[in-house]
């Protein structure tokens, strides 16, 4: 889809992801979980989240967990800070521990 159409659509870059989070099926997600500082807090709440959610796709759990949390990373981008980034890469180790995937 063109820039063009996308704005013509109301769906401009900086809302996509806004709207991506709200509108999919997406895990119900606790506030602010990707804010917090520790990585296996962070990876427990995720894999609560991905066990218990209603608005999960026909994907396994650890896949709905993980893409989530790439989802997050990835759209964060280069504003990410370094701190937080490193944070959540270890709550990545920490969410394959949690499945029992390492």
């Amino acid at each position: 889809m063109s820039r063009r159409c996308k704005i013509s659509l109301g769906m401009t870059s900086r809302n996509w992801s806004e709207r991506v989070t709200k509108t999919s099926i997406a895990l119900d997600l606790e506030e602010g979980v990707f804010t917090w500082d520790d990585p296996k807090k962070i990876a427990l709440s995720l894999k609560e989240s991905a066990e218990n959610s209603i608005r999960s796709k026909a994907r396994t759990p650890y896949q709905s967990a993980m893409s989530m949390l790439n989802f997050y990373i990835n759209r964060a981008g280069k504003r990410l800070p370094l701190e937080r980034r490193k944070i959540l890469e270890e709550a990545k180790i920490e969410l394959k521990k949690a499945f029992g995937r390492v």
